[in-house]
């Protein structure tokens, strides 16, 4: 018998991760709170928009954290580990469909990129560069735009981000400075110091 209540809000995903070990469902709903659209947007990403798989992945994902919670390797952060789990079920599902060369990473167009408070101007300049950014995104190569979009799109560290591929730090900066580079070349056009 609990002697306290726990505040699910205030523990570490780790510390969710040992509950949901021992049963308990509000430590998984916890999880799934934090995750769950996160990861949906990155499956969305990785699988070139298609929003069924997507969900499919997320739901086989969830699935096993529920009857397997014992596969979450407690040598890592649950950040880094659920994001490669995720990774590793595109890559899979990339060489399923035999087509891993053809993949496009970008942003969804399924996300508002406009508050209501823009002025359609600001709306469609947003617009414009979400659809541009998507653009050369999907010319990049997978490896170059994952790093990217894992790091400026998903808010992952460098140090996340080597976790879940498993290349080291420098591989990582090296590619996101190649990445940034071509993408900032490409989209001097919405570089506002550019345009004054």
């Amino acid at each position: 018998m609990r002697l306290f209540k726990v505040n699910y809000q205030k523990e570490s995903d780790e510390q969710l991760m040992k509950l949901v070990g021992k049963g308990d469902q509000m430590a998984f709903d916890e999880i799934y709170s934090r995750y769950a659209a996160k990861l949906a947007y990155f499956f969305a990403r990785k699988l070139k928009h298609d929003k069924e798989k997507g969900e499919d992945f997320i739901h086989d994902l969830f699935a096993k954290l529920i009857d397997r919670p014992e596969l979450f390797d407690t040598s890592r952060t649950f950040k880094t580990w659920i994001y490669s789990v995720a990774n590793n079920m595109c890559i899979n599902e990339y060489k399923k469909m035999a087509v891993r060369s053809n993949t496009s990473n970008g942003l969804s167009s399924d996300i508002p990129v406009a508050s209501r408070e823009q002025s359609i101007v600001d709306t469609v300049a947003d617009k414009d560069f979400s659809s541009a950014l998507e653009e050369q995104l999907s010319v990049l190569e997978e490896k170059h735009s994952a790093v990217f979009c894992m790091r400026h799109i998903d808010g992952l560290s460098v140090k996340e981000v080597a976790e879940i591929l498993e290349i080291n730090e420098g591989t990582v900066k090296s590619r996101l400075f190649y990445a940034t580079k071509k993408i900032a070349g490409a989209l001097q056009e919405f570089n506002p110091k550019l345009t004054d």
